[in-house]
């Protein structure tokens, strides 16, 4: 069995490129994010579910939830098992009459319903590895040696006094003769 991370849902983002949806899961206790691109439907699923929306009629979700709920089993974990050729794949970890059984589905579709069921969501190990995203230190985080060591020196007041002895001599009425001329 592989070795598994557990996660959390951070947030639920459209793609400002084609108004796709994506779904960005935060490792537990690390700064390391895994984006998975889901269907918009999924997408406002896991949203209702995040933001504890109430719905009229249940949705496919809701269905499963009480599904599950009904036959007397419990949701263990969801998982996000593999990834091939850009496509990731899932399970539900399922224990019913004592034993435990796995449910292959869409991990859109487990975060769906591990949001409803407050269930642990966990990731392979080779998939985070893979596809897994660590964000660059942003500069304000750095001290500010290290900026400048990494971006050059500020700018200093000596650098700008050109741009102010230039100021200071521009004549707005020899820019006025230069146009008489031209006409």
């Amino acid at each position: 069995m592989p070795r598994m991370i557990e996660v959390e849902i951070d947030s639920v983002r459209v793609s400002l490129t084609n108004q796709q949806r994506i779904v960005i899961l935060k490792q537990v206790n690390a700064e390391r994010y895994l984006p998975i691109w889901i269907g918009l439907y999924e997408a406002e699923a896991i949203t209702i579910a995040l933001q504890e929306i109430q719905v009229a009629r249940p949705q496919t979700h809701d269905l499963l939830k009480t599904l599950i709920q009904s036959l007397n089993a419990d949701l263990i974990q969801v998982e996000v098992s593999s990834l091939s050729d850009d496509v990731f794949y899932g399970n539900l970890v399922l224990e019913v009459n004592g034993s435990r059984r796995q449910v292959d589905c869409r991990p859109s579709d487990a975060l769906a319903l591990a949001a409803r069921m407050r269930a642990p969501i966990m990731v392979a190990e080779d998939v985070m590895n893979q596809a897994g995203i660590v964000p660059e230190e942003d500069i304000s985080d750095m001290d500010a040696d290290q900026a400048e060591t990494e971006h050059g020196p500020d700018l200093e007041d000596e650098s700008l006094d050109v741009f102010e002895d230039f100021l200071q001599n521009f004549d707005l009425d020899d820019l006025e003769d230069d146009q008489e001329d031209d006409d």
